[in-house]
């Protein structure tokens, strides 16, 4: 059961993508021209999601991979690519009818079933493989502890994700980030414990048969992103 700040949360980060930020996210995620903070932020992006797919398998034939926040598509049509069957969700209708526009000019297309709604939705039922880019950094540490929690049941080989890492530099971008108008600025990214992660992960029945393998931290400019694995024992 979802808390009641992770039901808050979610709707707050649905009326940001669908409603303020749906044309900026569109050019972000795509090959048109941007400015240099933005820059950096696409570029850190690709890095980040490279290094995920990086540690799935490189055929993925006869594999299911659930894309938990899946944006505009970009690592569901290369998971699709390499075989998966992959169920790509996200909390904005607007973010997935982006997705699907761009993925019929792949030829992989067919592979993906695309879904607007929430991530932790149990009829999607179990996967091999689960990634949850960028999708937590928006939660508190209970909530975003919790939605890994409420994943793991339903994945058989690993999930990876990514958090924003407590980290002096990424406090003083947050602090810059302030001083943007508030409608121009997305919901808060809330830093994450790394050392309270690992001891959740460590004592919580859900991740019994879990275990934590590697991590990296990627800082692009204005992007700081930290993505770990966690594969089943």
């Amino acid at each position: 059961m979802s808390s009641t700040s992770y039901q808050q949360r979610r709707d707050e980060i649905e009326t940001y993508f669908d409603r303020t930020a749906m044309a900026a996210w569109a050019t972000l995620t795509s090959t048109a021209p941007v400015g240099k903070i933005r820059a950096t932020v696409r570029a850190g992006r690709e890095n980040m999601r490279n290094t995920l797919l990086s540690w799935l398998p490189a055929d993925m034939s006869g594999l299911r991979l659930l894309d938990a926040g899946c944006g505009t598509g970009a690592l569901a049509l290369q998971a699709a690519a390499r075989g998966a069957d992959v169920v790509a969700i996200d909390l904005s209708p607007q973010l997935i009818s982006i997705a699907v526009q761009r993925a019929t000019a792949s030829s992989h297309a067919t592979k993906i079933t695309f879904h607007a709604g929430d991530m932790l939705d149990k009829s999607f039922g179990h996967f091999d493989y689960a990634i949850m880019m960028d999708s937590i950094i928006h939660y508190n540490e209970d909530d975003a502890i919790n939605a890994i929690g409420q994943l793991a049941p339903r994945v058989g080989s690993a999930m990876l994700f990514t958090f924003a890492p407590r980290t002096a530099l990424l406090g003083t971008m947050l602090s810059v980030g302030k001083i943007m108008p508030r409608g121009d600025r997305s919901p808060a990214i809330i830093p994450q414990s790394e050392a309270r992660l690992r001891r959740e992960i460590a004592l919580r029945p859900a991740f019994a048969r879990f275990n934590i393998g590697r991590t990296t931290r990627i800082t692009s400019g204005f992007y700081v992103s930290q993505a770990m694995e966690v594969t089943s024992c």
